[in-house]
């Protein structure tokens, strides 16, 4: 594929950066006038501070001229998605005060507020504040939210990669005092008022080209798709004892439909580091794609482009040169699964975790499921500590065995499922939050996605194939939010109700999936994919995956197959009907 050429000329987004004073910009102004939102350059800056400024495209639908009614989306950041019950109950506390009522967990493991208005983004962020969780970097061109598998079981190895998730979170939050003085300590703030002491030691006046994004695996456990990231660490134990890590570069998932030259892209193993490296080298890697990532093209600044235009090596070398020494060699680790970390498990320190499955990861309260509420009440009685996953799920840990029947039991009085009540299909289900807030949505996906499954379960079964588990994953355009281009079968955003149908991923993040068929209408979506399943059940090896089986043949072959399938329906059908017009 061509790498997009680069100009000289820095983004529109390069420049406001330049201009912001460290983020601040005209913020603090904008946010007490009279304006339900922010002008563009203020909508840029508000992303470091973890918010994206948003409206109801639903309001708008058959209504040329009608006017935006903007909100916020606020996303908080929390390093391996770790919470106490308190820091919990508060997100629930704020979004019924404040946004609209649900919480939105993300794959990146962190919450999202939804509807927020101007008026009240600075209570909720002080409240937050006062929780000790901050919405600092949980979006804009810097290091993201720091993901690690969540899973609570009483192991050092555990414990320790805990640990590194937090303290490469820490080193890398932007330094900049806007953040408090905007939010926090808002009536402190003198407008405009130059900063020429601050600095920026790692990002610099102009922070990232784009967005960065890193996450730490446990030896054979996937579930964060370390191949998926800027920077992805795998860790390598030997018993109890961490030796280091596997690192990975230059993975991502966003691209364009019409732009051959944007494209998924999996990470390169570039080497080993111990315990004690690990964070230096993180540094520095920022630091490279901080000085050599694209800043003229948006579209083309993801750190996946410069490991394409340079390759691994070269990348690897600049690297070791600004550290002033080698990278060691990969070191082996166990085959990785995409464990969901599901139903419940021994911690093994008397103590027992559950882990549920959110559909879609909305927390809310809808008809007879009641899981907003239900939660609420299992963590206010039981007071267990919450570990968001990857996979858009929810661990409630630390719970003492002799009220393990009544956690179940409170659940079930709230209409939630447990996970073994639910089907393989939708438990393995990834969808982003697309329509009707996203602005970048062609499509729908989360609000989609479960009706999708319901044909799914329902062909799943016809086939014989209920048991078989594959990763189904949605998004509303091609950004891949939900990383869909590693699933087993994927459904894109295309155009107004329209999909490309991908297929052949790895269900362990380690293969990309490859377009199938384009411009599918959403309820013909099942209809196209059953054939596929049809085939897989008919020739499939022993024990092979959904994924594996088309990556086996290949789209190509698989097309062939189902248009000769489709003519022998036909010839099948016209004889028969010819036989009972003779009968006649």
């Amino acid at each position: 594929m061509a790498t997009r050429p680069k100009t000289d000329a820095p983004s529109g987004v390069e420049v406001i950066k330049e201009n912001s004073n460290y983020l601040r910009g005209t913020l603090a102004e904008q946010l007490h006038n009279d304006l339900d939102h922010f002008d563009e350059s203020g909508k840029q800056l508000l992303k470091f501070h973890g918010l994206y400024q948003q409206h109801d495209r639903d309001q708008r639908k058959g209504a040329r001229g009608t006017e935006k009614t903007h909100s916020f989306m606020l996303r908080t950041r929390i390093p391996g998605g770790l919470l106490t019950p308190e820091q919990y109950l508060v997100h629930d506390d704020l979004a019924q005060r404040y946004a609209n009522g649900t919480l939105r967990v993300t794959t990146r493991q962190c919450f999202q507020f939804h509807g927020i208005l101007k008026g009240d983004l600075q209570a909720t962020i002080r409240e937050l504040n006062e929780a000790l969780i901050t919405s600092l970097g949980a979006c804009g061109d810097v290091v993201r939210n720091v993901a690690c598998c969540p899973a609570p079981y009483q192991d050092p190895v555990r414990e320790q990669i805990q640990r590194v998730a937090r303290s490469i979170s820490d080193h890398l939050l932007p330094r900049t005092r806007a953040y408090h003085e905007l939010w926090i300590d808002g009536e402190k703030v003198e407008l405009a008022a130059p900063v020429e002491e601050e600095v920026e030691p790692i990002y610099g006046k102009t922070y990232l080209p784009r967005k960065f994004k890193i996450a730490i695996a446990y030896p054979g456990d996937n579930c964060v798709d370390v191949y998926t990231q800027d920077i992805g660490l795998v860790a390598v134990a030997e018993g109890e004892t961490l030796l280091g890590f596997n690192v990975i570069v230059g993975g991502g998932m966003g691209m364009n439909h019409t732009k051959v030259d944007t494209f998924p892209r999996l990470g390169d193993l570039i080497g080993f580091v111990t315990p004690e490296q690990v964070l230096q080298v993180v540094e520095t890697i920022v630091t490279v794609q901080r000085d050599h990532g694209n800043r003229s093209d948006r579209k083309h600044a993801r750190m996946k482009y410069l490991l394409h235009e340079w390759g691994a090596d070269r990348f690897r070398t600049e690297v070791e040169r600004r550290l002033g020494w080698k990278l060691q060699p990969p070191a082996p680790t166990p085959p990785p699964e995409n464990e969901l970390h599901h139903g419940w498990h021994a911690q093994g320190d008397g103590r027992w975790f559950l882990g549920l499955s959110i559909e879609n990861g909305r927390i809310k309260d809808e008809g007879p499921l009641r899981l907003r509420s239900g939660l609420r009440a299992v963590i206010e009685r039981f007071r267990p500590g919450v570990r968001l996953t990857p996979n858009q799920d929810l661990l409630l840990t630390d719970i003492e065995q002799k009220d393990m029947l009544a956690v179940e039991n409170t659940l079930r009085e709230h209409g939630i499922p447990l996970p073994s009540d639910l089907s393989l299909v939708q438990r393995h289900s990834l969808a982003c939050v697309a329509l009707p807030t996203c602005g970048l949505a062609l499509t729908e996906a989360e609000r989609a996605l479960p009706a999708v499954i319901d044909a799914l379960e329902v062909e799943l079964a016809q086939l014989g194939l209920a048991d078989e588990p594959f990763t189904v994953r949605m998004t509303g355009c091609p950004n891949g939010c939900a990383r869909p281009y590693v699933a087993d079968l994927a459904f894109v955003g295309r155009s107004a109700d329209a999909y490309v149908i991908f297929v052949g991923g790895a269900s362990n993040g380690t293969r990309l999936n490859q377009p199938y068929k384009d411009l599918v209408k959403r309820d013909r979506l099942v209809e196209e994919v059953r054939p596929l399943l049809q085939l897989y059940r008919d020739r499939r090896l022993p024990g092979e995956r959904f994924g594996d089986f088309c990556h086996r043949l290949g789209v190509e072959t698989l097309q062939s197959m189902i248009a000769q399938l489709a003519e022998k329906e036909m010839s099948d059908y016209v004889a028969v009907d010819a036989a009972v017009a003779l009968k006649r």
